[in-house]
């Protein structure tokens, strides 16, 4: 994409939603929501579907009205009690899922709808074109674009009205693999260089994890962990977070104080604890090596690594089941006798079931 132009990048602005609660019928989508993201800084809300998070996308936007909390776009109140300012005076931008592109208008006559005249007469349009890299197709229609250029269209048309806050619903989902990579990146490569503070709604863990400064995870309405995505991978605060954001083995332990002792051998903890618990052990943090109780059932070769699927010989009265991830190719077939030991960096130990 082009040099980042001045003109977009002096509007962004911080967001603060605190306790919104949103009901429909017997549904309590939203149940006392807090969020903030600071100027510049891109905010993912990852969840299933029906977790609330495009309700709260939504409630930001002004969209849908919340029953109870407040929303603030920098200094501005624009939902509170008797507060409810309109969408289009909130001056937040937009992407959708679908675009939403006009299909009889033309590129820039896309990215200026919305715009006065007299935005239109500075040049708006051309330069948010050129920003997308897009000028040369102006005068195209929708119909004759590929979708990632049509991706790109939607983002110039959000970006011309200079925005205070960017949100994008799920906007990646319908490109095929390969193009939703490298469109995301160039995202959020964008946003970056712009500094334009911007809320991502996705249900794809890998992609919260390469947009989102902060990503906050959901589940039936609520805010179940709400950190870096670092942190959120490394230290899940709960079983479902760690099996929702990664594959995750959950192993019995014995702790006592910063260690655990698993038919694994011992894993080190990030926190003191003492008694039974499940300790979290991810794919890549497990060794292989020729043994004699475990057997590999599954072997899954991707290219970049390999992933063995092992379970116990019978009665041996270890896991009922272990993902392991390794680097390269595969060492190990299917029937091998294998031992696993864990390799990796002091991990999180959760409550028993």
């Amino acid at each position: 994409m082009a040099a980042l132009t001045p003109l977009l990048s002096s509007t962004a602005t911080g967001l603060c939603v605190t306790d919104i609660s949103k009901r429909f019928s017997d549904v309590q989508a939203l149940d006392n929501v807090s969020v903030s993201v600071d100027v510049g800084a891109m905010l993912v809300l990852l969840g299933p579907s029906g977790c609330g998070k495009t309700t709260l996308l939504r409630i930001i936007a002004g969209l849908e009205r919340a029953d109870a909390g407040t929303v603030r776009v920098g200094d501005d109140l624009v939902v509170g009690p008797k507060v409810f300012v309109p969408p289009e005076k909130r001056r937040i931008g937009m992407v959708f899922q679908d675009w939403a592109l006009f299909p009889h208008l033309t590129v820039a006559k896309n990215v200026a709808y919305g715009l006065t005249r007299a935005e239109v007469n500075t040049g708006r349009v051309t330069q948010t074109l050129a920003l997308m890299d897009m000028a040369h197709l102006a005068q195209r229609r929708p119909d004759e674009l590929s979708a990632g250029q049509a991706q790109r269209v939607a983002l110039a048309r959000a970006l011309a009205p200079q925005p205070r806050l960017l949100l994008f619903d799920e906007p990646f989902s319908s490109l095929d693999v390969e193009l939703r990579v490298s469109v995301r990146r160039e995202v959020a490569d964008l946003m970056r260089s712009l500094e334009m503070t911007a809320v991502f709604v996705t249900h794809d863990q890998e992609e919260a994890f390469v947009l989102g400064d902060q990503v906050a995870v959901m589940k039936h309405g609520r805010i179940v962990q709400y950190a870096q995505p670092a942190q959120v991978y490394d230290a899940p605060q709960t079983p479902w977070v760690a099996g929702f954001v990664g594959d995750a083995n959950l192993i019995r332990a014995q702790c006592q104080g910063d260690c655990a002792t698993t038919s694994l051998g011992p894993i080190p903890l990030r926190q003191r604890r003492d008694g039974p618990a499940l300790v979290l052990a991810r794919p890549e943090n497990l060794r292989l090596a020729p043994g004699s109780e475990l057997r590999v059932t599954a072997v899954d070769f991707y290219g970049h690594d390999t992933t063995y699927r092992i379970r116990p010989d019978q009665n041996a009265g270890r896991e009922a089941e272990l993902l392991v991830r390794a680097p390269g190719a595969p060492r190990y077939a299917v029937g091998d006798a294998v031992q696993v030991s864990y390799t990796g960096p002091p991990s999180v130990a959760f409550d028993l079931e």
